[in-house]
């Protein structure tokens, strides 16, 4: 049954007309997602229009076309201008760039490309196989559960701030500071807008996002009229040729990374409202973490590139899978996936497989050729891009800002978006300039709303405090929150034989076993099982090594 309905999927979408239509999404997604401002969800919805008129096999296939070109467009303004065209792109700059400027943009950007390939052909894997059973994952979170991972995320604020730790919490702190400017989405009420209406409405997130990335990198780099005059990378001779073996190389050097970080980036999907701009820092830092060197990550390190951009490609199969298994949509252009559903009388379900398999196989299909289709066409335009980094950063930069503006105002057409770009760039060049990092700052500004609203939800639903200790996923993100806040002083102290971190692993494993026993079911026990297991192995073995440290 299951081979029928792929076969009858690939009829429908093997001919000319159908890969033509797919092949123009794509390379539209890769040049929005190439633009500041510009995001996947705006280029989604012009697309949907068009799509009018098309049957629901191809006019499906071609919105997911432009998402998949999307999501690996915002890798070129990243690497190449360390402005990420999207917000799921951010972390992709904190190494992209300084390699980009280390004379090796072409190995960077080969490596992002074929990075973005993995993530989505393992996402694509999994969205044909596992669809069903990872959508109910959705359906068990709750208020309490969604707060406590946006604790979880935020905990990566502290890995982020490298050195300068107390610098570092300070902009995390003024991000959510940011994101409490205008009306309450839980109470309705206005908050810190000084009788200001521009203000009531909040400060724009891509705004911020492009005015604290772009233009302050952009005043940076034109502080002065010889550093104006020289190119991105500065230097006169620059490889434009893609570095697709080296690139190749380097990912089947670290395919432990790209299995992780789309499985991350799977999952994240899967959580309503996370979406990419959480899934990329969120394996970028656990990446970091999990090094043998965190220390040179933000220099221009393959592992800082291949880990988020296999993330963020992975997003929207693990979207999908909701979307088309309970109907909810995993993120904004998810939800613009929903209305291009229901406008042709088709509404996602539990038994949206079964009742109409040829619709559902040729969405799985056509996100599965879109991927190929993205490493094709983005190879060839990424040739283009490269010759970006030769041309005088004076030019460049009025260029780019002119896109950004452009982009920003675009979004809803509101001037004060153009104030907000303005006034946040100067920021930004601000605290570059007396060294605060800016990643902290625009990961509260990303997380703030949704840990805010989650937590109005659950108070909402009871002033009681225990069910954030009584549910089983809130315990779970609890637990791992409190042992990823401590993992930066175990790694620190691991290296100076400290005694407490022999029990560090073996606590781990025992403490996220409970709240998997919560969980129930079958499989969820059998890995508690054997995460005790595991950490009773720990303990024999340091008891055995006399809780000494190995030579």
């Amino acid at each position: 049954m299951v081979i029928d309905n792929i076969l009858a999927a690939i009829d429908v979408l093997a001919n000319g007309h159908a890969l033509l239509l797919m092949a123009v999404g794509v390379a539209g997604g890769l040049i929005a997602g190439a633009i500041p401002g510009f995001t996947i969800a705006m280029a989604v919805v012009l697309t949907l229009p068009f799509t009018f008129g098309m049957s629901a096999h191809l006019g499906l296939a071609t919105m997911v076309s432009v998402l998949v070109g999307g999501l690996s467009g915002g890798l070129m303004a990243g690497i190449l201008t360390g402005i990420p065209g999207t917000p799921s792109s951010v972390a992709t700059t904190f190494d992209g760039f300084p390699m980009a400027r280390n004379g090796e943009p072409g190995l960077a950007l080969g490596i992002g490309v074929w990075s973005s390939f993995c993530g989505g052909i393992i996402s694509a894997v999994l969205l044909m196989t596992l669809a069903p059973q990872l959508a109910k994952i959705g359906l068990e979170f709750n208020p309490w559960g969604y707060f406590m991972l946006v604790m979880f995320a935020l905990t990566i604020t502290a890995s982020l701030a490298g050195k300068n730790m107390i610098k570092g919490l300070i902009a995390g702190a003024l991000g959510l500071l940011l994101r409490t400017v205008g009306e309450d989405e839980a109470a309705g009420m206005a908050r810190f807008d000084f009788g200001s209406d521009a203000l009531l409405g909040g400060f724009d997130f891509i705004a911020v996002l492009i005015g604290l990335f772009a233009f302050s990198q952009l005043l940076n780099d034109v502080r002065d009229r010889e550093t104006a005059k020289k190119s991105l990378t500065q230097r006169s001779t620059i490889q434009v040729k893609i570095e697709h073996r080296r690139a190749i190389a380097e990912i089947l050097k670290r395919w432990t990374i790209v299995v992780r970080s789309s499985l991350i980036g799977v999952f994240t999907g899967i959580l309503p409202g996370a979406g990419g701009s959480i899934a990329n820092i969120l394996a970028y830092d656990q990446t970091k973490k999990a090094s043998k060197y965190p220390e040179k990550f933000g220099t221009g390190i393959a592992d800082g590139i291949i880990a988020p951009e296999s993330s963020n490609n992975a997003v929207e199969g693990g979207a999908l899978i909701i979307l088309m298994a309970l109907g909810i949509p995993g993120d904004v252009t998810a939800a613009i996936m929903l209305g291009a559903l229901l406008m042709n009388d088709v509404v996602p379900s539990p038994s949206f497989i079964t009742d109409e398999p040829v619709l559902a196989y040729s969405i799985f299909i056509s996100f599965f050729i879109a991927t190929f289709m993205m490493l094709g066409l983005q190879s060839v335009m990424l040739r283009v891009f490269v010759r970006v980094t030769r041309i005088p950063m004076y030019v460049l930069a009025s260029i780019i800002l002119g896109f950004c503006g452009i982009g920003v105002f675009a979004l809803q057409n509101v001037s004060f978006d153009l104030w907000t770009l303005l006034w946040f760039g100067i920021l930004g060049f601000t605290m570059r300039h007396f060294g605060f990092p800016l990643v902290p700052m625009i990961l509260g500004v990303v997380l703030g709303n949704i840990a805010e609203l989650n937590l109005a939800r659950a108070l909402a639903i009871t002033p009681d405090l225990t069910p954030f200790f009584t549910r089983p996923w809130s315990l779970f993100f609890m637990i791992i929150t409190i042992f990823s806040a401590l993992f930066p002083m175990f790694q620190g102290h691991r290296i100076k034989e400290k005694a407490w971190t022999l029990f560090y692993l073996p606590t781990a494993c025992f403490a996220i076993s409970l709240p998997l026993f919560m969980m129930g079911g079958l499989t969820r026990p059998v890995l508690a099982a054997f995460l005790l297991c595991f950490g009773t192995y720990l303990l024999w073995q340091r008891k055995q090594n006399g809780w000494r440290f190995k030579a």
